[in-house]
């Protein structure tokens, strides 16, 4: 018997009446653990699977359209909104972070994503998406922030109860003054490091994340050569883990202190910093100029210098290398970037 796309014929005409079936991609989608949304070209969601219905306790059909959003968390929402708004705009790839209502009445944090559909003219004709909760990732990355943020405060404590310790025991003894503060000065430099460290996230959110150039900064700054811009850092600026910082801190405190005592800045020199990516590795250039003549290499070379080299090679995979010019120090060092970021 013939199928019809006009419902006014019946059996009695010889041809059964169309009947819409469901697309079974989306039947399909009710088989997977994962929430899965379709949303029409202006936004509009048009369908949810079994898991959305599972995870909000609504009735089926209860949140297409805009409906949905009533679900988001309010301190989320209008943040959700511009995303899908610019997605929509845009044709980008949605992707946010927000708290979805859950059928207990708590919120869980939830990752949705969508990309859109286009036809042959490369139009939008919907879009397809999922969302995962998120919420165990998410109380896991909160104990994370508390612990670390719990280790980071001891820390600090140490730094100062050390620093206390070392001047107190090299109050009136002239002999071990200069060990003293060359420690101390080492000590303020690793300080300043897990300083920068300290609440990384927060950092973010003020638009001020862990970089090469702002620990740098963070290192230069007490120096007045620095703001007599006799130091210069330039070139390319990298993202870095909280693991990198250490060892680079030690590095180029080392250096400073070092053109400061014997080198560019023990007189009217400048230092030049250059940082460049080159493929997978970054490239540093640390030049001095202008200070007293260097007659060659040293002869031996101090504790601090041998700790910053030995903890870029080790902790960091770099490879250092040091030039005595007679115009001043000159030092090239090469690390992998997937070390630092």
């Amino acid at each position: 018997m013939p199928i019809s796309a006009d419902n006014t014929k019946g059996p009695e005409d010889g041809v059964m009446p169309f009947v819409a079936l469901p697309d079974p991609t989306f039947q399909l989608t009710d088989c997977l653990p994962q929430i899965v949304w379709s949303a029409k070209p202006d936004g509009g969601r048009d369908y949810f699977n079994a898991q959305w219905y599972a995870f909000v306790g609504m009735p089926p059909g209860s949140t297409d359209g805009n409906a949905w959003q009533e679900l988001v968390h309010p301190d989320d929402l209008e943040r959700l909104r511009a995303r899908w708004r610019h997605s929509l705009d845009s044709g980008e790839l949605y992707e946010i972070e927000y708290r979805l209502r859950h059928h207990s009445g708590f919120y869980r944090w939830t990752l949705a994503r969508g990309l859109p559909v286009r036809d042959f003219d490369g139009a939008i004709t919907r879009w397809v998406g999922t969302c995962t909760d998120i919420e165990d990732r998410k109380r896991l990355e909160q104990d994370y922030q508390l612990l670390s943020g719990e280790l980071k405060h001891r820390i600090d404590n140490i730094f100062t109860v050390v620093g206390s310790l070392l001047a107190l025991s090299a109050r009136g003894r002239p002999e071990v003054s200069g060990f003293a503060q060359d420690l101390s000065a080492r000590l303020r430099a690793l300080r300043s490091a897990q300083e920068l460290l300290r609440v990384p996230d927060a950092q973010a959110a003020a638009g001020a994340p862990l970089s090469l150039h702002r620990l740098l900064h963070l290192i230069f700054a007490p120096y007045p050569a620095f703001q007599e811009e006799r130091i210069r850092v330039s070139g390319d600026d990298v993202a870095l883990a909280e693991v990198a910082a250490t060892p680079l801190a030690l590095l180029f405190h080392e250096l400073t202190t070092n053109a400061v005592k014997y080198g560019a800045l023990s007189a009217d020199g400048r230092v030049l910093l250059e940082c460049r990516v080159q493929g997978p590795q970054l490239g540093i250039l640390w030049t001095e100029t202008g200070g007293p003549p260097l007659p060659g290499p040293p002869t031996r070379t101090g504790f601090g210098t041998d700790l910053s080299t030995l903890s870029v090679r080790r902790q960091l995979g770099g490879e250092l290398e040091r030039f005595w010019k007679p115009e001043g120090l000159v030092l090239k060092a090469v690390i992998p970037l997937s070390r630092l970021t």
